[in-house]
């Protein structure tokens, strides 16, 4: 796909560091829930500064979305992100992925991993279909979760939050460990998807390797 220019309609906080971006939709721009596309800025030297997104949005949508997380210190594309406003511009580059739903299971996400789950989670909730998928949440804080109100509502005692540094002092930090992924590891769970930082994705997998988990059962970016 040759690259498209898309108007910012709006963007917001949804954490202290990440950022919600509403934008135009391409005619023709078609996704599966969990793709992303490379994305650049209609702006002097950063045209070609291509980073890769998940859109957050679903298909059937009128406009695109990105729930983005802002790097700052180093001049970055996020942070470069971070200066926009309604009525800048970007530009839509190729649509890839290869997570995507193919059956109940257990969703496994550290921080913003969560993205690509946001588009499948929306899709699933507009088919009836969530029944039978969980998610697992890593965060270090309670303020760093992304959405939280809308997961909550979505799954329900499905979601399940594992936070790393709780703000209160009794209670023990937690990790998504073996231990917290056994009582997950049942029949009735096809899949196993995970998404976060590449030692993450690593950990979980030898995890769920140990726990008898088939490769063939693991969903993960490739």
């Amino acid at each position: 796909m040759e690259k498209q220019r898309v108007k910012i309609l709006s963007a917001d906080y949804v954490t202290h560091n990440v950022r919600r971006f509403v934008v135009e939709k391409p005619a023709g721009l078609t996704f599966v829930s969990g793709q992303a596309s490379d994305i650049s800025i209609n702006a002097p030297n950063l045209e070609d500064q291509l980073r890769p997104f998940t859109f957050t949005s679903v298909n059937s949508s009128d406009h695109l979305e990105f729930i983005i997380k802002i790097y700052t210190g180093h001049n970055g594309v996020t942070e470069k992100l971070a200066e926009l406003k309604p009525g800048d511009e970007l530009f839509i580059h190729d649509v890839f992925g290869t997570i995507n739903f193919k059956g109940p299971g257990l969703f496994i996400a550290a921080g913003a991993g969560i993205t690509p789950f946001i588009s499948i989670f929306r899709q699933l909730n507009l088919e009836n279909k969530l029944t039978g998928n969980t998610l697992l949440f890593a965060n270090r804080t309670s303020d760093d979760i992304i959405l939280k109100d809308e997961l909550k509502e979505m799954l329900g005692q499905n979601y399940i939050d594992v936070i790393e540094r709780s703000a209160d002092a009794s209670q023990p930090p937690r990790f998504i460990d073996r231990e917290l992924l056994k009582p997950h590891i049942t029949p009735q769970n096809q899949f196993y998807y995970i998404c976060g930082p590449d030692q993450f994705i690593s950990m979980m997998m030898d995890n769920l390797h140990d726990l008898g988990v088939k490769k063939s059962q693991i969903v993960i970016e490739q």
